[in-house]
């Protein structure tokens, strides 16, 4: 007889980045994360916050893959949390009904969450809105999930076109989020001080009048 493969699979002990490899990323526009890449790192377009102004973050990554239609493995997450992780929930960009709702987020927001992002729908925007986490989607939809899982948490999952593994440092503001691998973190922070130089010269150029970028010129 085969047993029934358990619910939810945890991949323990969770990978983490260190304190100081967040704390650099923090505040750096996605943009300059994406340059500091090498031109790649966003999930994709779809995947915007629910509301602009709660949008900012930078924290690390605990995965779970839902599935479609099912968010058992988001609330087992919950177990899981330490303050200052982003839930990266896998939905397999199923839209047909919401993986998550101003409640669930609660929960993750008392656990120490500081943000909230999926390839699926969300709900109940004004009660996003009071909860203050920022929570990123493809769109809204009051339809309800199931809650039996499959599902797994800490595994690597693919949200928006991205691989995203527990430990990586996602990055998020209005333009959207950007995954920084864990292995690549302190490359990344090296390589963001020449971004912000070049970024810095060209903006002052700009506000003093160029008109044509200098890589035109002859």
């Amino acid at each position: 007889m085969i047993d029934d493969a358990p619910p939810i699979q945890a991949s323990l002990p969770l990978r983490r980045p260190r304190p100081e490899q967040v704390e650099a990323l923090r505040g750096v526009p996605t943009g300059f994360v994406v340059d500091a890449l090498g031109g790649a790192g966003a999930l994709d377009y779809r995947i915007k916050p629910v509301v602009p102004e709660q949008a900012v973050f930078c924290g690390a990554a605990i995965t779970c893959d839902a599935g479609p239609a099912d968010n058992l493995a988001v609330f087992a997450t919950l177990e899981h949390l330490l303050p200052g992780d982003v839930i990266v929930a896998a939905c397999h960009g199923h839209t047909g009904c919401a993986v998550t709702g101003d409640l669930l987020l609660g929960m993750a927001r008392n656990g120490g969450a500081i943000a909230f992002v999926t390839d699926g729908c969300v709900r109940d925007v004004p009660g996003i809105r009071a909860v203050g986490l920022p929570c990123f989607c493809v769109g809204v939809t009051p339809n309800s999930p199931a809650r039996q899982g499959p599902g797994t948490v800490g595994a690597p999952v693919v949200v928006g076109g991205v691989s995203v593994g527990c430990g990586d440092v996602l990055v998020g503001d209005q333009d959207g989020v950007v995954c920084v691998p864990l292995e690549r973190i302190d490359a990344v922070v090296e390589r963001l001080q020449q971004v912000r130089a070049a970024e810095a010269d060209l903006d002052a150029r700009v506000r003093a009048g160029l008109r044509v970028p200098p890589f035109l010129k002859p």
